[in-house]
């Protein structure tokens, strides 16, 4: 089944990348044409970063709009990223190709249900999928760490599928230099 998911994540990863990367292009008949004016006049990257590409500042990420969602959420028992989220996962990656000093941490996070070891492995697998999606858009696999919580950081406690649901999570954190 996974087969048949990632050819729908890699068009989805291209089509987030280019929906994030506020370039300019001219339609698909010629050759693609970048607008670099904006950048040339005051270094910021294509996230509307306020430093200059390649360097990496932790205030930037509360400025700019697309960086400001760091949680992926997840169905019951599953580890594949809802489309929704390929759009913010895709944002994070552009950041950190265009800021190779730049590093993040993925913590994986289930709900109460399920024993600790089957919610520590599926809390990692959650991670590992994010950083994935991540690396398929363009971020470099060394940027990404993840750590699994499973069930022990609930941001949640009642126990109900509205709790539960929002348990179910990848929180994006990055690291400070």
């Amino acid at each position: 089944m996974t087969s048949k998911i990632y050819p729908v994540l890699i068009i989805a990863a291209c089509l987030a990348a280019t929906a994030c990367s506020g370039k300019k292009t001219k339609p698909a008949e010629g050759p693609v044409v970048v607008d670099d004016n904006a950048n040339a006049n005051n270094q910021q990257g294509n996230t509307g970063s306020t430093a200059p590409l390649g360097a990496y500042t932790p205030a930037d990420l509360d400025r700019d709009t697309c960086l400001r969602n760091r949680v992926v959420y997840f169905d019951l028992d599953s580890d594949i990223t809802k489309p929704e989220f390929q759009s913010a996962i895709g944002c994070h990656a552009k950041y950190l190709s265009d800021r190779p000093t730049a590093r993040l941490k993925l913590d994986g996070h289930t709900d109460e249900r399920g024993s600790n070891e089957y919610n520590l492995a599926l809390g990692e697998r959650r991670a590992k999928s994010v950083r994935q999606a991540m690396s398929a858009m363009g971020a470099s696999s060394g940027q990404i760490e993840f750590t699994s919580y499973g069930e022990e950081a609930p941001t949640c406690r009642t126990p109900d599928e509205s709790c539960w649901s929002k348990n179910r999570r990848v929180e994006i954190n990055y690291v400070t230099p």
